[in-house]
């Protein structure tokens, strides 16, 4: 090294100190930036959540979750509501329930079209802005029938308490699937379940208890916080295609920032999204940019081969897009691709 014009030559123990100093701080930055497996332990127990209402939720990760009411959940899946949408009723839903033929039969509900479900996530609705945004999109572009699934019974509760019955809403929502397929003639494998944050995980059970027959099956930011390591989290066999997408997966971002689908994307490295300056933010971008592809499939992502060429922006495997509607999608491995800032994207 150069010390006041004269060239000093460090000692041996001393270099190798400076390198290993050098490693683990390259470690410390590469672990904080890149999309890896995190534990819920690493999770402070309480953190704040802001809603789409504005309003700030703290949530407690050892909550005790109230059991009576997932019991009520797990005995009555019609606790759920089923709202169908069409190019007949674009903005006035009609009211499917489970085990009840007539309310299908009188209904706009098309069993040689496609099936779209989206459902939300937590501390939300059918009014919720994911649900008519993604509608718009899907109904804009072609001839579908789309279901809004409103499963605030258990959403509006505890996020403990929203988390442990998720397994029951989505078999619920299986259990209506499978009843409207045998109503209407619909094969499952027209089917495509969309699902946001704790939704991703609903539609993952629903896929499951469906026996992975249904089309597609897309997580929008899959919720993180209590996911990792959960059996009953979004996996690649809920579907025979089963793609998700990480917008806000940081150590300890609102989602899982780690490959758990046959296709998982990771926009703009998966843990902060350009334009955002809050989680939530990023969280929701997840669905933001599913809505944007569905009517433009214009974001191509790149396959990478590992989690730090996903962080470096270096992918340069083949090209493969993100979200859209094509119901016969299939592929496999992780992609990242770089968006702007505003929509489309």
């Amino acid at each position: 090294m150069l010390e006041h014009g004269k060239i000093v030559v460090m000692k041996p123990n001393i270099m190798m100190k400076l390198v290993a100093l050098l490693f683990v701080v390259a470690t410390v930055l590469f672990v904080n930036s890149s999309p890896v497996p995190k534990d819920d332990a690493e999770y402070n127990r309480f953190f704040e959540y802001t809603g789409e209402d504005g309003e700030i939720h703290t949530i407690d990760l050892e909550a005790e979750p109230n059991m009576e009411v997932i019991e009520e959940i797990e005995r009555n899946p019609a606790n759920n509501q089923y709202l169908l949408f069409t190019r007949s009723n674009p903005n006035t839903a009609q009211s499917l329930l489970i085990n009840n033929a007539a309310s299908i039969s009188s209904s706009n509900f098309n069993a040689r079209l496609p099936t779209v479900v989206i459902v939300h996530g937590w501390l939300s609705n059918q009014n919720t802005d994911i649900n008519p945004v993604i509608r718009a999109a899907y109904l804009g572009k072609s001839d579908v029938n789309v279901i809004v699934m409103d499963w605030r019974r258990l959403a509006l509760y505890d996020y403990a308490t929203a988390v442990r019955g998720v397994p029951a809403v989505g078999r619920g929502l299986g259990e209506f699937l499978r009843f409207l397929s045998s109503v209407t003639g619909a094969g499952l494998d027209s089917m495509h379940l969309v699902g946001f944050s704790l939704g991703a995980h609903v539609v993952g059970n629903a896929g499951r208890e469906l026996g992975g027959r249904v089309a597609r099956v897309t997580g929008l930011d899959p919720a993180g916080p209590l996911w990792n390591y959960n059996s009953n989290a979004l996996g690649a066999n809920d579907g025979i295609y089963v793609e998700a997408i990480h917008t806000d997966g940081g150590l300890v971002g609102l989602g899982i920032g780690t490959a758990i689908a046959n296709v998982d994307f990771f926009p703009n490295g998966g843990n902060s999204q350009p334009g955002c300056l809050t989680g939530i933010c990023d969280h929701n971008r997840a669905w933001e940019l599913f809505a944007a592809t569905v009517t433009y499939n214009h974001l191509i992502g790149n396959e990478c081969s590992s989690n730090l060429q996903i962080t470096l922006n270096n992918c340069r495997g083949r090209e493969f897009p993100m979200g859209n509607d094509d119901l016969r999608k299939s592929g496999s491995g992780m992609f990242r691709v770089d968006t702007g800032r505003r929509y489309p994207f």
